[in-house]
């Protein structure tokens, strides 16, 4: 950590040392359970931390990432050189009339919770999804015939400069699975969405309904990152993995799901290679068979063992 002692100093004169960790294992905060050491992981309370802490890991020319619950990420075995921030202490939900604002590290779970308390309705889709309101607003995150485009009015970032930016919808230049977040390295702060009036009834039903379906269809008892793979043109990816005979499928613990081959899964004790090595061979099997080749969803991170 010799290389990091005038950096560190400086941290600590942002932020407590609480919210700072040395030698982090990653595994400890993604969904998949797997991942090397994070040289330093930060946990900052609100949002001038995050722009100081960003401005710091800038004049020092140490390169950052960010991170909400980890849901949606694969970090090598090697793991993480430079610092890491996980905003999940940053996550208050305020509602005002039709409009929900919450921080990036606010779980679409309590997002949506917030909704059906408060009888707003369009947000359904998201409330088995399991990740932060901040990283769904950066990946246009979906399912069940919605996504974020649908509701999302601004998302509040910091810019590559320190600053704070609103960027309204158009200016979040939403697409499938990605955003100006991740176009241009931006990190979320929060999001406002807007959302209709609607029967509390009715609304729990629709996430009953959903919760049911997910249960039923998915690995939710197993470690993962959710679809792994992003949807081809023209096809479903989770159809051509199947058809490609390689449900149940393993590479050490990791296993194409026998319950729904969209999903990698860490049976046990998967390591992130094992993750990659199958990822590589779904997808070089799926294109020699089909000509289609699968990109993933989940991002990776980090360093080779």
């Amino acid at each position: 950590m010799k290389q990091y002692a005038k950096l560190i100093k400086q941290i600590n004169k942002v932020t407590t040392k609480e919210n700072i960790k040395i030698d982090e294992l990653m595994g400890n905060h993604t969904s998949f359970k797997v991942g090397g050491p994070a040289d330093i992981l930060l946990t900052p309370k609100d949002v001038n931390e995050v722009q100081a802490l960003i401005k710091i890991c800038k004049e020092n020319n140490v390169i950052y990432y960010l991170i909400g619950n980890g849901s949606n990420l694969l970090v090598r075995d090697g793991g993480i050189r430079g610092v890491v921030i996980k905003l999940c202490k940053i996550n208050n939900i305020k509602v005002e009339g039709n409009k929900i604002t919450a921080e990036s590290g606010a779980s679409l779970y309590n997002v949506t919770m917030a909704a059906l308390d408060a009888g707003l309705k369009g947000i359904e889709f998201a409330s088995g999804i399991p990740g932060s309101i901040g990283g769904a607003a950066a990946m246009n995150a979906g399912a069940y015939n919605g996504e974020m485009s649908m509701v999302l009015e601004s998302t509040l970032v910091v810019d590559n400069n320190g600053e704070l930016l609103n960027l309204n919808k158009d200016e979040m230049e939403l697409s499938y699975r990605s955003s100006a977040v991740l176009k241009y390295g931006y990190t979320v702060i929060s999001v406002t969405l807007c959302l209709e009036d609607g029967d509390k009834k009715v609304i729990k039903a629709r996430m009953d309904d959903l919760a049911k379906k997910r249960s039923d269809k998915q690995p939710l008892e197993y470690p993962s990152a959710g679809s792994t793979f992003k949807r081809p043109e023209g096809h479903y990816a989770s159809v051509l993995i199947q058809e490609s005979d390689l449900k149940g499928t393993c590479v050490g613990d990791a296993q194409v799901s026998v319950k729904h081959s969209g999903f990698i899964i860490n049976k046990k004790n998967a390591t992130a290679k094992d993750i990659l090595d199958l990822i590589k061979l779904v997808e070089d099997t799926v294109e020699e068979k089909f000509g289609v080749r699968l990109s993933t969803e989940v991002k990776i991170w980090g360093e080779d063992k």
